[in-house]
C-alpha cells in the first residue's frame, strides 16, 4: 500500500500547530489591547456637548465649589446633573445674549431639559454610590482627575473593573481627610508638608453623640498649638504607632501641591470653617500617604480589602 503522506508532512504538521498557537496568542493580545484602549473605555475623549461647559473657567476661574452644581454628591448615589435653574442663577445677569448659551435660555423658557452627554458612564450592572465614597475620604480628583484644569470635561481614568479593584484592594492610598475632599490640589502629606490629625470628641459636635464616622477625625495642614503631638510610625505588620514629638519650635502652616498654572493651591482646611468645634489637644503628625491612609482606614471604619473586593460590593 502506497504511503499517503511523505516524510515532510510531519514537519509541516508541527509548523501548522506552532503557527496556529501563535495566531491564537496574537489574537488574544490584540483583543485585550482593544478592550483596554480609549476606543472602548472612552478614556480621554471629549464628547460634543450641547453647550461647551468649561469646568476650568467655573472652578478655577470663578471659584465655584463642586457642591454648587452637584448638590447631591454627599447624600445620594448619584452626583446629579444640575438643572437649568442653576445656570440661570448667574446667566440671567451675565452673558444674557451669548449665542453659546442659547440652549440654556431655550431650556429655561420651554421647561425641557438640556440633553447633556454623560462622560462617566458605568455599565447598568455596576452599582456605584457617590455618597459612601465622598463621606469615606475619597476625593473628587481621585476618580475624575483635575477637573479644575479641564476646559472640556473628559474621562481621565478607564473606569474598568481592574481600576476599581486596585483601589478596593488598598484604599488607604487614596484616602484623605474629609475636609480635603473638594481640594483638587491635594497631593498627600510629606516631610515638607505634613498633616496633623486628631480624634474629635462626640460631644464637641453633637452632644447626643450622633455624628457621622468621618466627623470623628479632625485634620489640619497647619501645625496645631497642642499640648501633645505624636509622629506616626509605620510598622512591618501594616499598622502604625505614634511617638511623642517635642514642641520646642513653632512652625507655620504648609501649603499643599501648588497649582500648575499660577503656583497657588492652599488647602481648604487651612481656614477653619465657621462653627467648627475646638480641636482636641492630642494630634498625630503624618509625613506619608501610607501612614495617613492606615490611620484614616481605621477611623473611617473602612472594610477590609477582602470585603471591599467581593462581587456584591458593586454588583447588586
Amino acid at each position: 500500500m502506497a504511503q499517503v503522506f511523505d516524510r515532510n508532512s510531519n514537519a509541516l504538521a508541527r509548523a501548522s500547530l506552532v503557527l496556529t498557537g501563535l495566531i491564537v496568542i496574537a489574537l488574544g493580545v490584540a483583543l485585550n489591547s482593544l478592550q483596554r484602549s480609549p476606543w472602548v473605555t472612552k478614556q480621554g475623549q471629549r464628547p460634543d456637548q450641547p453647550i461647551p461647559f468649561s469646568h476650568k473657567h467655573h472652578v478655577e476661574g470663578l471659584g465655584l465649589q463642586c457642591q454648587y452644581c452637584h448638590t447631591q454628591v454627599e447624600k445620594a448615589a448619584y452626583a446629579g446633573i444640575p438643572p437649568t435653574k442653576t445656570c440661570i442663577n448667574c446667566h440671567s445677569q451675565i452673558w444674557t445674549n451669548a449665542k453659546m448659551l442659547m440652549p440654556v435660555r431655550e431650556s429655561w423658557a420651554t421647561g425641557a431639559s438640556i440633553n447633556w452627554i454623560r462622560v462617566h458612564d458605568l455599565p447598568d450592572y455596576v452599582y456605584f454610590n457617590h455618597q459612601i465614597h465622598v463621606n469615606k475620604g475619597i476625593g473628587c480628583a481621585s476618580c475624575h482627575g483635575r477637573v479644575d484644569e479641564m476646559p472640556l470635561m473628559y474621562q481621565q481614568n478607564t473606569l474598568q473593573m481592574e481600576w476599581c479593584l486596585n483601589c478596593h484592594r488598598n484604599p488607604g492610598t487614596n484616602l484623605r481627610p474629609t475636609s480635603e475632599i473638594y481640594n483638587m490640589a491635594w497631593s498627600g502629606p510629606s516631610s515638607q508638608k505634613p498633616v496633623w490629625c486628631a480624634d474629635t470628641p462626640r460631644t464637641a459636635t453633637d452632644p447626643s453623640g450622633r455624628v457621622a464616622t468621618a466627623q470623628l477625625v479632625s485634620c489640619t495642614t497647619t501645625r496645631p498649638k497642642a499640648a501633645t503631638i505624636q509622629v506616626a510610625m509605620l510598622q512591618q505588620e501594616g499598622g502604625f504607632h505614634a511617638k511623642p514629638e517635642g514642641l520646642s519650635t513653632s512652625q507655620s502652616g504648609t501649603d499643599l501641591e501648588p497649582h500648575r498654572g499660577d503656583g497657588e493651591g492652599r488647602s481648604v482646611s487651612d481656614v477653619s470653617p465657621i462653627g467648627t468645634p475646638q480641636m482636641p489637644a492630642s494630634y498625630t503628625r503624618f509625613e506619608s500617604q501610607e501612614a495617613l491612609g492606615k490611620y484614616l482606614t481605621q477611623k473611617y471604619h473602612i472594610r477590609t480589602p477582602n470585603e471591599l473586593s467581593s462581587c456584591e460590593v458593586c454588583h447588586r
